[in-house]
């Protein structure tokens, strides 16, 4: 009897004990719930802002020659390099308008045009410039635009004759004209652009009205066909670039 009530003081203190151990046992920790990356958000870029750079290219001049009647070089290549600032506004989501100007340096002579008579007039342009506005499309960081507006040119004319520079007198403006142009611009980072662009220029029909026999040998046109890369650095007035989708 003695051993039976033993035995069950021992169960029931074991009871009491096993409980009180599991509570000073640490608490399992909870394994933390799965986190599901978020989705790949494709950038954004947006053209709105000011924007200051430089070009570099090439300037070829019409090849006008008096309807047959004189000869000439002026459709000769020369090396340019100029400036540019503008800015542009983005909207609807994917259309850019903007407004520019910009100058160019031109290298060299463009040329002489040589009459029957032995006369020689030189119009060496030297430099190129405009104001223009223009609109294009954009998909991210490509933007395909067009251009136009007024342009003008600073003109270091001259005409010999019989050896010796002889005053002159034109009709029409060869300084002042208009512009048509079309490029694509690629946005590399946040602030950075580069583009390439094709531009032509026209300053007009001109003819001489003195001295005379000049007047006689009819008019010609003064246009540039002009291909250029340039980059920008862009201020980002319009927002950084954030992510879509």
């Amino acid at each position: 009897m003695k051993k039976f009530l033993l035995a069950t003081v021992a169960l029931v203190a074991l009871g009491a004990t096993v409980p009180a151990l599991a509570a000073d046992l640490p608490a399992r920790q909870r394994a933390p719930a799965y986190t599901k990356a978020p989705p790949y958000a494709a950038p954004l870029y947006n053209w709105t802002g000011f924007y200051i750079g430089g070009h570099l290219g090439g300037v070829f001049s019409g090849n006008n020659n008096f309807g047959g009647l004189a000869t000439g070089n002026d459709g000769n290549g020369r090396f340019l390099g100029g400036l540019q600032g503008g800015a542009d506004y983005q909207f609807a989501p994917n259309w850019v308008i903007g407004a520019e100007a910009e100058y160019s340096w031109i290298a060299g002579n463009n040329g002489s045009i040589v009459f029957p008579n032995g006369s020689i007039y030189t119009n060496s342009q030297r430099g190129l410039g405009s104001v223009t506005g223009r609109i294009g499309y954009t998909w991210g960081p490509g933007l395909l635009y067009v251009k136009g507006g007024y342009a003008f040119a600073d003109n270091n004319q001259s005409l010999i004759v019989g050896g010796a520079a002889t005053p002159f007198a034109l009709s029409g403006n060869q300084s002042n004209g208009w512009t048509v142009g079309a490029g694509l611009e690629y946005m590399l980072t946040q602030n950075w652009s580069a583009k390439i662009e094709y531009q032509y220029y026209n300053f007009g029909d001109s003819s001489f009205t003195t001295p005379a026999p000049l007047p006689s040998y009819g008019n010609f046109r003064t246009d540039d066909h002009v291909v250029k890369a340039g980059i920008n650095y862009r201020f980002n007035w319009g927002g950084p670039v954030v992510a879509g989708y």
